[in-house]
């Protein structure tokens, strides 16, 4: 898994560097190939046996504090908006709430697996307004991004996130985040009894 990570990274920023995403004049878009396989893959992992009981031997402590990543990534995002190459919409000063998810990250750790304050429920609901953060600012790249789908920001397009080393953001950044969401939500749901404290999980 890590290799394969680390080939795609080196993939996308070489293509990156070249002005490979840059281009808006082809069909299809070249944006697609930034977020689509990262995405993609992911769901197809979920879809097989194999990819499925690898995600549930993963750790939820890990899996959680994971999402403090989205604290940097936010304030790269409003400093590539600052430089004018994307709209403040894609910013926490417009309507991208996902830096949320990684100032809670670590209070909601605290709370499940120090505290036990909150139960597999808590963190259920923490995982899916989290995923719905990350699904909302990744609707509004795609739709202020200069495809035909684009309906936003026509004054300051999503072009930012088509450069090197920002094209790691969509292209992998997300797609980790992504999959780290389903295999929490996945393994919390297969937890049957609900009065089993979330850090005494057996596996």
């Amino acid at each position: 898994m890590m290799a394969g990570i680390l080939i795609w990274m080196t993939l996308v920023g070489i293509l990156g560097d070249f002005g490979f995403y840059t281009v808006d004049n082809v069909s299809p878009p070249r944006f697609i190939f930034l977020l689509g396989p990262g995405i993609l893959f992911v769901l197809l992992l979920f879809l097989s046996r194999k990819g499925r009981h690898f995600s549930n031997q993963l750790d939820l402590k890990w899996l959680t504090l994971l999402h403090i990543v989205r604290i940097p990534v936010e304030i790269v995002l409003y400093h590539v908006f600052l430089a004018g190459y994307i709209p403040d919409l894609m910013t926490f000063e417009g309507y991208n709430y996902d830096i949320l998810s990684g100032f809670s990250a670590l209070p909601i750790y605290y709370a499940v697996f120090i505290k036990n304050w909150i139960g597999r429920k808590g963190l259920l609901i923490w995982n899916f307004t989290c995923l719905g953060l990350l699904i909302n600012i990744l609707t509004i790249a795609v739709l202020s991004a200069q495809t035909p789908l684009q309906t936003l920001a026509f004054d300051q397009p999503n072009i930012g996130v088509t450069y090197f080393p920002f094209v790691w953001l969509p292209a992998l950044i997300v797609p980790i985040v992504f999959y780290s969401h389903l295999s929490s939500i996945f393994q919390l749901l297969r937890i049957k009894d609900k009065k089993i404290p979330i850090y005494h999980k057996k596996r």
